[in-house]
């Protein structure tokens, strides 16, 4: 599948070095499946010992359908899990937008289909606080044209070639790619001696 763009609303998590264990708390990771992960994004910061709520963006009310994420410096930080993206994924943001992130989480959510790009640390202040002032506001990330628009402002992005084209081209899922080559796979598997 083809992502050129995403569009939506957003939400900002204001915070360097917010790691993968703030992501999703490691008494989660023992769940067998991804399925649940959404619940548990930011779950201790979002949540008491009771389970009630504290005052966090994401759990704003006028911010539950946001689909971009605005962090800061070195998101993603921490152990390799990749708990945090699912997590990301689940709870429904299809795009996070940083000054930078750790290269494997980043590189985890490119697997699973989610533009992780980079804005200068200047801009990323200035697209919080745009953020921060109007929930209503719509961000469009254009990975063609490498900006971001925030309502009627534009930012320069950046994102490694190599996911970049992979985005452009249709061809960031491994496992799609594989499904694509089946015949192929078949055909290799046949030749080789060692196998059955």
């Amino acid at each position: 599948m083809i992502i050129s763009s995403v569009s939506g609303t957003a939400v900002s998590v204001p915070g360097n070095d917010l790691d993968t264990d703030r992501v999703v708390p490691a008494r989660f990771l023992k769940e067998i499946t991804f399925d649940n992960m959404g619940n548990y994004l930011f779950y201790d910061v979002r949540f008491d010992d009771k389970q009630n709520p504290k005052e966090h963006p994401l759990n704003d009310l006028d911010r539950k359908d946001a689909s971009v994420m605005v962090v800061n410096k070195n998101f993603g930080c921490g152990s390799s899990r990749e708990h945090a993206p699912q997590a990301i994924m689940r709870y429904g943001f299809k795009a996070i937008i940083g000054e930078s992130f750790a290269e494997i989480f980043a590189g985890n959510c490119h697997q699973i289909g989610i533009p992780v790009v980079t804005v200068s640390a200047e801009d990323c202040l200035v697209i919080q606080a745009l953020v921060n002032e109007d929930a209503s506001l719509q961000l469009n990330i254009d990975l063609e044209k490498m900006t971001v628009q925030v309502g009627t402002f534009f930012f320069e992005i950046e994102m490694p070639k190599s996911r970049r084209d992979s985005f452009l081209k249709g061809t960031w899922s491994v496992l799609e790619l594989l499904k694509s080559n089946k015949e192929k796979i078949n055909n290799t598997h046949k030749t080789l001696p060692y196998s059955f």
